[in-house]
């Protein structure tokens, strides 16, 4: 997959792009210049170097980052991420963006957002469960079950999350052990995670497509759709989407991009990208371009890879008419901005992308409960926080005739400053 960024991409960082998008927010909602002093700023950076000693005996330092962005509305959420490019800034706009998440579909979490700097594809899983260890066990206090609570992110999955816990939990005192695995979500269900939590993210965008489907009468049997990142969220979106009828004419990942006119067969697909690592040499697929991917003509379009993707080189060659944002920061400022002239729906990502943490929610909320919740209580919960959070977002662009996304801004923003209001500023 392609990162080439046009020249103004590559000059505003993600957490500049982050900051932008807030100073628009503010001043179309004219947000209290007090609180937004307050979050406009992280509150926690969290930056530890640990040691591990590798299967070949020799030891090896390893930085990690736990950025804690606001906890006015509850504690500190947000995932964890093996990934070479993990750096502070990266970390600060996740954090950020997990505490408007939050705040969009109304649930009692901050924002939070870490991870270790590391490429796992040169590490065993031996050795891989040992900076998992020793990565929580460096940040110490920094996490607890009401304080913050971390869950999976790239590159790291519910066994990661169960060696988390079980670091976490043995390194508290004997009587209280079990009172404490709801500090990390995303579990294995036999170690108290949700049903629902693994296809969560990927739900949630399916969710919204089919409410803006119903909003514009939109037939989802005949949509043609394209997705770009074939891992959980784009794979899991793609699976359900195919439930309607629709058509998948399109994938890129990090491997290359492929394309059939009469559509892949998305269960397949999965299953292809988990034995061989990437969808290039699918059966009955056109390898292209990213470039001609991009230029795709269908209905519909989920990136759920990388940052900054749609940008001002790239927003021009889409021909879709949706976007539905399943990765972080898919589309940068230009990119907003020429999708918007060009009359291109668009569900943010602070929205689209928030049945991640509305599961973790639920799954935090059934260990302290000590409940197991069935499936279709926990997709039915889900539909109902994501889509009151879309009709919140749709009632704000109206209300403000701005884009979605900074509708998305100021609905989270008008919650957190009620909450500071109610609370006072201490002292």
């Amino acid at each position: 997959m392609s990162k080439t960024l046009s020249k103004n991409a590559e000059e505003i960082s993600l957490y500049e792009n982050v900051k932008k998008q807030f100073d628009t927010a503010a001043k179309i909602m004219s947000l209290d210049k007090d609180i937004s002093k307050i979050l406009e700023k992280t509150t926690n950076e969290i930056v530890v170097n640990f040691p591990v000693k590798m299967d070949d005996g020799r030891t090896e330092m390893f930085t990690g980052y736990r950025v804690q962005h606001n906890n006015a509305a509850g504690p500190y959420k947000g995932g964890l991420r093996f990934h070479h490019d993990v750096d502070i800034d990266e970390m600060r706009s996740l954090a950020t963006w997990m505490t408007w998440k939050s705040a969009i579909v109304g649930i009692p979490f901050g924002g939070a957002k870490g991870g270790v700097e590391i490429d796992p594809s040169k590490y065993s899983k031996r050795e891989i469960e040992k900076i998992s260890r020793r990565f929580i066990f460096a940040l110490g206090a920094n996490i607890g079950p009401e304080y913050d609570i971390p869950a999976p992110d790239v590159n790291t999955n519910a066994q990661i999350m169960g060696w988390m816990v079980d670091t976490y939990v043995s390194t508290t005192s004997p009587n209280n052990r079990q009172h404490c695995f709801h500090v990390i979500t995303g579990k294995p269900i036999d170690l108290g995670g949700s049903l629902g939590r693994d296809k969560a993210t990927g739900q949630g965008v399916v969710f919204l497509i089919e409410q803006w489907a119903k909003d514009t009468n939109f037939d989802l049997s005949k949509a043609s759709y394209m997705v770009q990142g074939f891992g959980n969220v784009g794979s899991w979106a793609a699976k359900l989407l195919k439930k309607h009828g629709s058509n998948l004419v399109a994938v890129e990942d990090m491997t290359g991009a492929i394309f059939n006119a009469n559509g892949f067969d998305a269960d397949e697909l999965s299953e292809y990208v988990q034995k061989t690592g990437g969808v290039k040499g699918f059966e009955n697929s056109e390898p292209i371009s990213h470039e001609d991917f991009l230029r795709t003509r269908a209905d519909i379009f989920i990136p759920a890879a990388l940052e900054k993707q749609i940008n001002e080189e790239t927003a021009h060659l889409l021909n879709v008419k949706l976007v539905a944002e399943g990765a972080n920061g898919p589309t940068d400022l230009a990119g907003d901005k020429i999708l918007e002239e060009r009359g291109i729906h668009l569900i943010p990502d602070i929205l689209c992308n928030a049945g991640g943490v509305i599961v973790s929610y639920f799954e935090w909320l059934q260990n302290k409960r000590s409940e197991a919740w069935e499936l279709e209580q926990v997709d039915e919960k889900l539909s109902k926080k994501i889509l009151h959070g879309y009709k919140k977002v749709q009632k704000m662009a109206e209300k403000h005739k701005c884009n979605w996304r900074i509708a998305a801004y100021i609905v989270a923003l008008s919650r957190i400053e009620t909450i500071y209001k109610d609370r006072g500023i201490f002292p």
